[in-house]
């Protein structure tokens, strides 16, 4: 039985990829190995993806120290921790729904992606698994941690429906992002995107635009655009714990012989120092075109 729907075995098909996918699919698995449980044990922070009420998707984070995401048993992780007041995903994840996680791991450029239902808890969330898998390292900038600020309260969101200047020039600077997205049933999936500065485009105040390069084959936020144009983007300021959360509406085009991707803005959030690590500059990957 294929762990693919309908749109991510139509882009696969579009991009000449079908048999690579069925192979590459092999390795998605309903249970955590033990490789996957200690990896992400290791991991200082968790990007999330859901939708709120409203069926807006999100892509979000929460930090920790290592171990604060653990797995308990071979289809369940705990996660000691819950985004910043403000955060929509915090609203989001208060109560039971479908989530998307990626637990990235810069210094190393590695990565892996956890796909199923969570519970909120009283200080965090409890994930049961679906789908499991790891990434391939393209396009990670290497990055370290270089502080752990005391937690304290991040200023109040600024919220808006535009993006103004200073946020443009933050996209624009920006060498990774994260995508939410989901599929036509809510299946929801967390995704990384990296590349050079200028990868992702402004193109103006509500329309963005970037490449999709090559990955694993897989093509899941891709397909999950494909059948369900609602979808989140989460771009980081690294050195100061800021981010600026969007949620809109996503459609794939072509670009030469391969697929890009133009977002339109609904809403955008923005809060200063919500995450609560900070990380040095980035190595870009040799794999960036």
């Amino acid at each position: 039985m294929t762990p693919f729907h309908s749109g991510e075995m139509a882009v696969q098909r579009r991009m000449g990829q079908s048999e690579i996918a069925a192979r590459t699919g092999r390795m998605i698995r309903s249970e955590i190995p033990p490789v996957a449980a200690d990896f992400l044990a290791a991991q200082s922070e968790m990007v999330l993806a859901a939708a709120d009420a409203a069926g807006r998707l999100w892509a979000g984070a929460v930090t920790g120290r290592p171990g604060f995401a653990h797995a308990i048993d071979a289809r369940t992780i705990d996660i000691a921790a819950l985004p910043a007041m403000g955060d929509p995903l915090r609203e989001a994840l208060s109560r039971s729904t479908r989530i998307g996680l990626l637990a990235l791991q810069p210094q190393r450029r590695r990565r892996m992606r956890v796909n199923g239902m969570v519970d909120p808890m009283a200080d965090g969330l409890r994930i049961t698994t679906e789908q499991v898998f790891s990434n391939c390292p393209k396009y990670i900038s290497r990055r370290e941690i270089e502080s752990r600020p005391p937690s304290g309260t991040p200023s109040r969101p600024l919220l808006g429906t535009e993006l103004d200047a200073e946020q443009r020039a933050r996209i624009a600077a920006a060498d990774t992002f994260f995508i939410a997205t989901a599929d036509r049933d809510g299946n929801a999936d967390a995704s990384h995107r990296g590349g050079n500065p200028g990868f992702l485009q402004a193109l103006s105040s509500t329309r963005l635009r970037w490449p999709d390069y090559r990955g694993n084959s897989l093509f899941m936020t891709l397909g999950n655009i494909a059948v369900q144009p609602r979808c989140g983007l989460l771009v980081r300021d690294w050195a100061t714990g800021d981010t600026l959360q969007l949620t809109g509406t996503a459609e794939l085009v072509s670009d030469a012989d391969a697929l890009a991707v133009e977002f339109t803005l609904a809403e955008v959030v923005e809060m200063r120092g919500a995450l609560g690590l900070r990380w040095s500059g980035p190595e870009l990957s040799p794999a960036n075109p």
